[in-house]
């Protein structure tokens, strides 16, 4: 059985947990699959990995028009895969029309969804509605389509209402668990401007709406003077949020020390030693299917505060691994609290429970390390993912 597996990331080009993902079901599902990866991008050098480039006419037009460029191309050449997989908006057009092209069965899974994340507007313009038009044109047609939280598989019912509830199934996203584990290295967390005799609270995300930074911000000015904030920010969406988080940094700046921004991108083994080094993660996303970070801090042995949205308490067992912050949120597609302020204090209080407790709060990391062992690991992902598949043949 050959798969074709079509997406935007895949190394070295990875800045979000769906490039992750990809990676390591690449990884897994190649212990006994024929998969073929068609991805964007610069030439990849590893065998039956194929990168296509933006053509060179659209290479000024919106970026949904470039994206649409790309998938026209790898459509063309997903000729004699037995199964085709997508994963994003970036790749679905390419798998919708290698379904319509050369009859396979076409495979989605669903790593977010264009309606809960209206703000792509001030991204894309009007590319948003084209970005929508690809994704409900995929998923609607799409063989079988795969959630990554069963809060997610409800999301897309609810987004998708024409789509049959049998084609919707969960399977979680994984942890490398020999890859993700505790390392501590004070010679790097030092280096990175990390005081390891202190407690800290890390954050890592993109710098976009979803990801609730702001919000962060406004909870870190309540925390104890004693605790850092360590924050592994960067690829903003806009300029806009950039400037919006900027300025909530510096304002923290001003009234408190410990207050670390790193806008690079780690190393693996840098963000493994900044997480096992950490007192508390902390995920405050307001949109957050499932949260492929919240698995790298537990795999790393770090207690998860983050907010009961989306797949999140599918990963934090609150009490246990980490706690829960509740939160009302509007039903327009963008997540808004309903009331900011008292998000902002509840998650003030939640993250300050935890680090003022370091022998719980390790607990809580320890359990942590234990769930991800015991329900995320790649193997048993790429089962579920291999007996999707066949049931499709």
């Amino acid at each position: 059985m050959r798969i074709d597996l079509l997406t935007k990331e895949y190394p070295p080009e990875i800045y979000g947990g769906a490039g992750v993902h990809v990676t390591e079901l690449v990884r897994a599902l190649r212990t006994d699959l024929d998969v073929v990866v068609r991805c964007f991008g610069a030439p990849r050098t590893d065998a039956d990995t194929f990168a296509y480039p933006v053509p060179v006419e659209l290479a000024g037009a919106n970026p949904t028009l470039a994206t649409l460029g790309v998938d026209l191309q790898m459509a063309q050449d997903v000729a004699g895969a037995d199964v085709v997989h997508s994963h994003t908006w970036y790749a679905n057009g390419a798998g919708h029309f290698a379904k319509l092209l050369h009859g396979v069965p076409h495979v989605v899974t669903a790593h977010s969804l264009e309606p809960l994340r209206p703000w792509k507007a001030e991204q894309l313009g009007g590319g948003y509605r084209v970005s929508s038009w690809i994704e409900k044109t995929a998923f609607e047609a799409a063989d079988a389509v795969i959630a990554v939280s069963d809060g997610m598989r409800r999301d897309i019912l609810r987004s998708y209402p024409a789509l049959d509830e049998s084609k919707v199934r969960t399977v979680y996203n994984g942890i490398d668990l020999e890859t993700w584990k505790p390392l501590v290295d004070l010679d790097v967390v030092r280096a990175l401007g990390i005081d390891p005799d202190r407690p800290s609270v890390v954050f890592v995300g993109r710098i976009t709406r979803q990801k609730g930074l702001p919000y962060l911000l406004r909870a870190a000015a309540a925390l104890p003077p004693e605790v850092q904030l360590v924050l592994c920010a960067g690829a903003p969406d806009t300029p806009g949020i950039l400037a919006e988080v900027t300025a909530g940094v510096e304002a923290l700046q001003q009234t408190r020390t410990g207050v670390v921004w790193i806008n690079r991108l780690l190393s693996q083994p840098e963000l493994a030693a900044v997480l096992t080094n950490g007192t508390a993660f902390v995920c405050p996303s307001i949109y957050e299917p499932l949260g492929i970070v919240n698995l790298e801090a537990m795999a790393c042995g770090l207690a998860v505060v983050g907010t009961a949205t989306g797949g999140i308490p599918e990963v934090v067992a609150d009490g246990e691994t980490g706690r829960l912050v509740p939160i009302d949120q509007m039903t327009d597609g963008t997540g808004t609290p309903l009331d900011p302020d008292r998000f902002v204090a509840d998650l003030a209080a939640t993250l300050t429970e935890v680090v003022s407790d370091p022998a719980r709060a390790a607990e809580m990391g320890r359990a942590g390390r234990i769930r991800a062992e015991r329900e995320f690991g790649w193997s048993q992902i790429a089962t579920r993912t291999r007996e999707i598949y066949t049931s499709l043949l």
